[in-house]
């Protein structure tokens, strides 16, 4: 009979996908720049003048990491005066629904925390 034991490997919590959630919340900038994008806003000096304490350059930063993520897309256009745009990826929508429920948990956390000290 002990051959016919289940033998189970130590499960690990996914190394990429783990980076890439850590990175995104470590930057105080990424989840905003998701909601210009959602609001049509892509453009980054439109993206600049529409937040408060937003810099080009830690702009620059935050787009640059979710481009190398694959969660946001540049466009790069032609034209004089050059013009750049940035889009959410197929990926990016797939990653970002998993920050919605990573949002939707925390809200359940922050409920249950609540009512124990009401």
């Amino acid at each position: 009979m002990k051959d016919k034991e289940k033998k189970y490997l130590r499960k690990t919590a996914p190394n990429e996908s783990a980076k890439m959630v850590e990175t995104i919340y470590g930057c105080k900038w990424s989840l905003t720049v998701y909601q210009l994008l959602a609001d049509g806003i892509n453009r980054p000096g439109e993206m600049v003048h529409s937040i408060e304490g937003l810099t080009t350059k830690v702009l620059n930063q935050c787009l640059r990491k979710n481009t190398e993520f694959g969660i946001l897309e540049r466009i790069s256009y032609n034209e004089v005066p050059p013009r750049v745009e940035y889009r959410v990826t197929d990926f990016g929508t797939e990653f970002m629904k998993v920050l919605d429920e990573l949002e939707k948990l925390q809200s359940q956390i922050d409920s249950k925390y609540n009512n124990r000290v009401n």
